[in-house]
């Protein structure tokens, strides 16, 4: 596939079936995400894959997540949370881990490890693969950080979920880039 092609028709496929990537194009997809933009070459991500029975084990984490919010949660918050990890075969879970850099602000680092998920994406897309983003406030819990293994400082950036798509993928909606670009006018120096 063409690099434009991934670029430009890479579309969300949050259905997704067994089979999940094999090895191959796993490698394939951390490769690309290692080329992410990366100031001061600091690597300032790391990754988890989640499948089979840790899927249910991380849909169990996430049950304390959300009653460690809310002890008196309804039951069907407790289910949709339980089934979340398995709506694909595969999760990767893309954590930034930013580190002291006298040149390159923390915020750049997540910036960078948010790159690398997208790297992943686009990846995913090229090879085949149904791949979708998510995020959504269980993975900015700490309850769920902890139960991840991160270290201070670190932070859930995405859950990639990755497998074959359940239906034909849609076509990605036609964007006119004018909507979105404008010229800097700079301001007259007095």
């Amino acid at each position: 596939m063409e690099a434009l092609d991934a670029l430009l028709n890479r579309v969300s496929a949050p259905r997704l079936c067994e089979p999940a990537p094999d090895h191959g194009q796993r490698e394939l997809l951390f490769r690309a995400a290692l080329r992410a933009p990366d100031h001061g070459q600091l690597r300032p991500w790391r990754f988890l894959t989640v499948e089979g029975e840790a899927r249910e084990r991380l849909g169990e984490l996430l049950v304390e997540a959300v009653l460690a919010d809310n002890p008196a949660a309804p039951a069907e918050a407790l289910s949709k949370a339980r089934g979340m990890p398995l709506r694909a075969p595969l999760l990767v879970v893309v954590i930034a881990r930013p580190q002291a850099h006298p040149k390159v602000p923390q915020q750049e680092q997540v910036l960078a490890a948010a790159c690398a998920a997208h790297a992943i994406l686009l990846a995913a897309y090229a090879q085949g693969i149904g791949a979708v983003w998510r995020t959504g406030e269980l993975s900015y819990s700490p309850r769920v950080a902890a139960g991840l293994g991160l270290a201070d400082g670190e932070q859930v950036i995405a859950f990639l979920y990755l497998g074959t798509p359940e239906r034909e993928l849609r076509v990605a909606p036609a964007l006119d880039p004018a909507d979105f670009v404008s010229a800097w006018s700079a301001p007259t120096l007095s």
